[in-house]
Formats: C-alpha cells, sequence, structure tokens
C-alpha cells in the first residue's frame, strides 16, 4: 500500500496521535479529510496541512454518513478510514464501578463509532474491490489497562470487531489494520507537551507512534504494535493466563500502595 494520492477520512484529528497522524500521511502524500469535535484545533491543523476539515460527533451515525458523502462529492471514492477518536475516565473505585454513562460513553465510541464507519464505507469498498479500515485500539484491548474496565473492555471489543472485518472481507479486496499502542505522550496521559515524555522508558512521541502506524500500514499488516514489546507480553498471558492475571495483580497492588489511587496519567511512569 502507497499513500500518494489516497484519499484518507481520520477521526480524532485534531491532536494527540491524531494530529500525528495526519502530518506523517500528508507527508507521505495523502489527501485528507480531518475530523473532530474540536473545531479551533481542527481549523488550525485543517489550514496547515490544506486538508478538508468537518466537524463531527462520530457515535452519531448520521455524522459519519454526512462526512462519507461530502468526501465523495468533494475528493472522490474513500481509500482509507482510519477511525481513531477515543478516551479514557479510570474507574472510581471497584472494576464496575464507572456509572452506566462512562461504560456507554466508552462503547459508543470505541466499538459503534467503528461500526458506523464500516457502513458508511465499506459497501462501495467491497464493489470497488478495494478499500482500507484502520481502527485504533489499544493493547489494553489484547491484556488490560490497570484501572480502566470501560476503556480495556471496550478495546477488546473494538480488537474482535476488527478480526470479524478480516475475516469476512479479506478475500474480497479489503485490508484492515487494528492499532494497538501502548502507552503515547497524550493528552490522555497528562501530556501537553509531548517532548517531556521521551525520556520515560515505554512512552513514545506520538510522532514516533504515527510513523510506525504508517509503515506498518504500507506493510499491510493487520496487527499494528508501536510498542513491540506488547507482542511478548500477548504470548505471556496466552501460554501462561494465571501466572499473567498473578502478575497484573501484584502491579495493580504495587499501583495502589506507591500512589494511593490509579490514575493513569501517574501510574504510567511507575509501570
Amino acid at each position: 500500500m502507497e499513500f500518494q494520492g489516497k484519499i484518507i477520512i481520520l477521526t480524532g484529528a485534531a491532536g494527540g496521535i491524531g494530529a500525528a497522524l495526519a502530518h506523517e500521511f500528508a507527508q507521505r502524500g495523502a489527501r485528507l479529510a480531518l475530523c473532530d469535535l474540536n473545531a479551533p484545533a481542527l481549523n488550525d491543523l485543517s489550514q496547515e496541512l490544506g486538508a478538508l476539515q468537518m466537524v463531527c460527533d462520530v457515535t452519531v451515525e448520521s455524522n459519519i454518513q454526512a462526512v462519507v458523502t461530502e468526501v465523495e462529492a468533494t475528493l472522490g471514492p474513500v481509500d482509507i478510514f482510519f477511525s481513531n477518536a477515543g478516551f479514557s475516565t479510570g474507574e472510581p473505585d471497584h472494576a464496575a464501578s464507572a456509572p452506566d454513562r462512562v461504560w456507554q460513553a466508552a462503547w459508543d465510541l470505541h466499538v459503534m463509532a467503528h461500526v458506523y464507519a464500516c457502513r458508511a464505507v465499506l459497501p462501495a469498498m467491497l464493489a470497488r474491490g478495494q478499500g482500507y479500515l484502520v481502527q485504533m485500539a489499544s493493547a489494553a484491548g489484547l491484556l488490560n489497562q490497570i484501572g480502566d474496565a470501560a476503556y480495556s473492555t471496550s478495546k477488546h471489543a473494538a480488537v474482535g470487531f476488527a478480526e470479524a472485518l478480516a475475516i469476512s472481507h479479506g478475500d474480497g479486496g479489503l485490508k484492515v489494520s487494528v492499532v494497538c499502542p501502548q502507552y503515547v505522550a497524550t493528552p490522555m496521559l497528562g501530556y501537553d507537551n509531548p517532548a517531556s515524555a521521551v525520556p520515560l522508558p515505554g512512552v513514545l512521541s506520538p510522532e514516533v507512534t504515527a510513523q510506525r502506524v504508517a509503515d506498518a500500514m504500507e506493510e499491510e499488516r493487520f496487527l499494528i504494535l508501536p510498542h513491540p514489546q506488547v507482542a511478548d507480553y500477548m504470548v505471556f498471558k496466552a501460554t501462561e493466563p494465571d501466572k499473567w492475571l498473578s502478575a497484573m495483580r501484584k502491579l495493580r497492588a504495587r499501583l495502589v500502595a506507591k500512589l494511593g489511587k490509579l490514575d493513569l496519567a501517574q501510574m504510567h511512569k511507575w509501570m
């Protein structure tokens, strides 16, 4: 797969990994349609890159349908739909303690937004015999995220949906990738200045993450792991599930003892 001339819809584009992906795709010659709810940041980025911009709530199916309609009319058929938007809030107490609105929001953004995107572009892609769907999940969708069961559970579902797409339509010309990064220096982890995270072990800058994602997309990899060590963790979990759970419990206990509460912006610095 080559990016030159490809028409890409990218959601969650105004900041963090999304903005870094927008820069990376533009540098590789793609034609971009950028979507986000943060209108001022989206406008700045779109002006910088010469991209089409659309304020869009990806949890509303009609919004995604409208985006695809506008992109097709303005730029042409969608080659790549990259569903990137996401969020994390943590849990106040036990693993089921987050309120229903948080669980529902996680499901809507991390799962249904991907479903809506596929409904909007998949029929045309299958009719053409080509297209690429990329879905941002998380290493939490392969392993788990201590302190945020809603995030972990919905990201597991995102991985499962990506697998279903690849199984159902991989022989029909559709390419599918699911991206599962671990820690990236974004506002979700409390980094307003991503450069400050570079010295921390295991934390990637958004720019490095975007480069690794784009490289893997060119190779058309299904499972994209910007942090290669996640593959080793997956093997440990699959081959020794009880030992893996025990190790995760010990890690959780150590973090609680050290920090008092499971705040993602702090705990990733001690893992």
